[in-house]
């Protein structure tokens, strides 16, 4: 009777062993994926999406490598650990992924919490990141305001006058034209997209909310998936190591 527990405990470490490696391997392309993608972006498109003044390193192709590469990371943490039973790395990628669990969830409750202040606060910086608009050095900026005013048919962070300031003149980018030609943006306001790009987005946003969220809960229930299966394991080696001693 003793050998049978001992046979179904060894066989189910095996199994969760496997599980968690499987899990990992996932884990680890999915951060290949990322980062694949954000250094394409880096290659063909510059600092695509750079929008902010105060943050010009906060591109889309930047936080897709950072995050592709702390994935990957973890995911090598966790195969190693997995295959060799070994509890120092199987409690470390425990720790890693809770942490990123951890820092997911504050960060939605501050966003929530703070939603009026960070409005306020991002469509000042956005303001002044027009500023920069058509400067040397700036290519991801121009590119992703034009891109966004083409696509969500908008004009400006507030309103179309934004673009006034930066140009000393009754004046908008050729991007803003509800018919683009060259040099548009001169022509007469009642040819430009009138409708504010921070709420157009805004309210883009919050019409696919129910994906974000959805997709939001899908990657917490992964990663607890991924925090029982390692605590599992971990226990088991560590129960392994006391009977074996």
């Amino acid at each position: 009777m003793g050998e049978f527990k001992e046979k179904k405990a060894t066989c189910g470490t095996v199994c969760l062993k496997y599980l968690l490696f499987t899990y990992n391997c996932c884990f680890w392309l999915g951060g290949c994926g990322v980062l694949g993608v954000g250094i394409w972006l880096a290659a063909t498109q510059g600092n695509f999406a750079t929008l902010s003044s105060s943050f010009p390193s906060l591109s889309a192709a930047n936080l897709l490598i950072i995050t592709g590469t702390f994935v990957m990371a973890i995911g090598f943490v966790g195969c190693v650990g997995a295959l060799k039973e070994n509890k120092c790395l199987l409690l470390t990628f425990f720790v890693l992924l809770l942490l990123v669990l951890l820092l997911e969830t504050t960060i939605a409750v501050l966003f929530f919490a703070y939603t009026d202040k960070i409005d306020r606060y991002a469509q000042q910086d956005l303001k002044k990141g027009l500023h920069l608009y058509g400067t040397q050095g700036n290519v991801g900026l121009t590119n992703a305001w034009s891109i966004i005013q083409t696509d969500f048919r908008c004009c400006g962070v507030s309103n179309y006058t934004d673009w006034f300031e930066v140009y000393n003149a009754t004046r908008v980018p050729d991007s803003c034209c509800l018919e683009f030609s060259d040099r548009c943006g001169l022509h007469a306001p009642g040819t430009w997209w009138k409708a504010p790009c921070y709420e157009t987005v805004k309210a883009w946003l919050q019409e696919n909310l129910l994906a974000v969220g959805v997709f939001g809960l899908c990657t917490a229930l992964v990663q607890i998936l991924g925090l029982t299966f390692a605590m599992t394991m971990y226990c088991q080696v560590v129960k392994a190591d006391t009977y074996c001693a």
